[in-house]
């Protein structure tokens, strides 16, 4: 009988593995035939790229890409002080010319970071080995940034950039000059995030265990801006998608920076009231909440820029009087 059962379990364990194997390895048929670059391809484009930008190393040696907006001149409190943007699901730093240009040329040297597996940085397309490694290349940017002479930093997370932001606060609030975290919130909209078919489920679960490093999952919802441009990202591997658990996410309670919480009053994803909780939890008395007029949770105007740049210039000319 104890043969019989041992038995059993063995063909059950067998079938189990080979179900997983072809669930993990059968095709994909995916919403957005949108084709993103290589690790390969993202290295000659490194190479080739002659707009203002710097390349680093994060601390496992991987190459990570620095888009750089300078402005003309420079008034002395601003000398010290770097904007460092972190970007959404799918995009890149270079998108973030909308808010580079008019940073820049409200004075403000500005930075937008390639997250590891996305733009003109190396690594696998939509992937990170995992949360800790995410993490610390958000701290590596900064440090670097920190080590070329910068040294307040104020961090722009926008959409999972706002995750991002909270991240890096956690991880080295110490710095960290300020926060401006626009199009987030720990709730989207009801009816936004729908439930995901038994089957989808079974796949995206067995290629996390039989090919972690594969992009299995893909980043879509229904009425979202699609673009043709090869540097976006519309899959990313189970581990990617799964490493965060925002709901939890949190600043530490003693860290009292200035923070500037932004939602357009058109943002599909998140409503202001949901943003406006999400403002509340955020620790200390130097804080403000802006509704940026006519933006979606992607298209953010000029006119918001400048108003966030107003922010910036009363926030950090006020410090440096």
């Amino acid at each position: 009988m104890i043969r019989k059962i041992v038995k059993g379990l063995l063909i059950a364990l067998v079938l189990v593995l080979i179900t997983g194997l072809l669930l993990a390895y059968w095709p994909v048929s995916w919403k957005n035939k949108h084709q993103a670059i290589t690790p390969e391809e993202a290295s000659s484009l490194r190479q080739q790229f002659m707009d203002p930008h710097q390349v680093f190393n994060a601390s496992d040696g991987e190459t990570l890409f620095l888009r750089c907006w300078n402005p003309d001149t420079i008034v002395p409190y601003k000398k010290d002080l770097a904007i460092l943007i972190f970007h959404g699901f799918t995009a890149y730093s270079g998108p973030y010319s909308m808010a580079g240009i008019p940073f820049a040329e409200g004075g403000y040297t500005t930075f937008g970071l390639d997250y590891r597996g996305h733009g003109l940085s190396g690594g696998n397309r939509g992937d990170s080995p995992g949360k800790d490694r995410w993490i610390g290349d958000l701290a590596d940017a900064i440090d670097y940034l920190h080590h070329t002479g910068y040294a307040r930093i104020v961090v722009l997370g926008h959409s999972l950039g706002v995750a991002a932001a909270l991240c890096a606060g956690d991880t080295v609030p110490g710095k960290i000059a300020g926060l401006v975290l626009l199009s987030g919130a720990y709730e989207s909209r009801p009816g936004i995030s729908k439930p995901m078919p038994f089957l989808q489920k079974a796949r995206i679960l067995s290629s996390a265990i039989f090919r972690p490093a594969y992009q299995s999952v893909e980043y879509y919802r229904e009425g979202m801006h699609l673009t043709d441009d090869p540097l976006f990202n519309y899959r990313y591997t189970p581990r990617f998608f799964t490493m965060l658990d925002v709901k939890s996410l949190r600043l530490p309670p003693d860290l009292n920076i200035p923070v500037l919480v932004g939602v357009g009053d058109q943002d599909e994803l998140f409503s202001i009231d949901k943003v406006r909780e999400f403002y509340d939890l955020i620790p200390g008395n130097k804080k403000e909440f802006l509704v940026m007029q006519n933006t979606t949770h992607a298209q953010i105007p000029r006119s918001s820029w400048e108003e966030i740049v107003d922010w910036l210039d009363k926030t950090y000319s006020d410090q440096a009087r």
